[in-house]
Formats: C-alpha cells, sequence, structure tokens
C-alpha cells in the first residue's frame, strides 16, 4: 500500500517583516525617569514616536522609537494623568513644543546607549 505524499505549501514570496520589538530595550528604558524636565511620577512607560518613523496607521513604530514617559499615578498625593496620556491627548507636536523637548532625538539617544544586542544588530541590518 502506498500513502498519497502531501504536497507542500506554495508560497507567496512575501518576506517577513523584520522583528519590531525588543523587550530587553523597553525593560531598559523603563528604568529611567520620565523625559519631561521636572517629572517626579515614578511610574514609566515606553511611549513610540510617531511622527516622522517607522510607525503608520495601525502598526507600532519599531522599538528604537522609544522614550521614557510617566504613566498615571500619584504625585504629591496627587493622581497625575501621566506625560505618556497627555502626549497622545495633546499630539506629538505640541507636547514637544510644551515641554521644550525632541522625543524623536531622545529616542535615538537612548536607542544608542540600549544594552540590547539584538536590537543593535537588528538596526545595522536595516541599514539604520
Amino acid at each position: 500500500m502506498s500513502l498519497i505524499r502531501k504536497k507542500p505549501p506554495v508560497r507567496s514570496g512575501i518576506l517577513r517583516a523584520p522583528k519590531r520589538e525588543f523587550p530587553r530595550h523597553r525593560a531598559f528604558i523603563r528604568r529611567h525617569a520620565c523625559s519631561v524636565p521636572g517629572c517626579e511620577n515614578r511610574t514609566i512607560e515606553c511611549a513610540h514616536v510617531r511622527t516622522g518613523t517607522d510607525g503608520g496607521t495601525s502598526l507600532k513604530p519599531h522599538d528604537r522609537w522609544t522614550l521614557p514617559l510617566c504613566g498615571p499615578g500619584f504625585v504629591n498625593g496627587e493622581a497625575v494623568e501621566g506625560h505618556h496620556r497627555e502626549q497622545h491627548r495633546l499630539g506629538e507636536a505640541s507636547f514637544e513644543k510644551k515641554y521644550g523637548i525632541d522625543m524623536k532625538e531622545i529616542a535615538k539617544e537612548f536607542a544608542k546607549r540600549s544594552p540590547d544586542t539584538n536590537m543593535k544588530e537588528a538596526m545595522k541590518g536595516a541599514g539604520l
């Protein structure tokens, strides 16, 4: 008795997108203080810079475009919204103008100093 062999699936030729998420880099980001000068909130989140980066509609930018911004929490006993949420509410340009920061430059500096060698290798391979 002979078994019928299953044909291999036809490949579409579409390549997988390069890796965009690097948990070690995000953990490195969360170990730092909020990027807004003078902020005392200790609840830190990874905020992605979207304007002028490789993100898109429903596509989160590469983790190299992250910086530490605080999340909701309490400062001196008062509840605060957090700069991460404020950044989304105001929009990046207004947020940067309000606090006098350049989020893209801050993210570049964090990417340069990141201990995540996998992310740095992926960036070199992509020509970033």
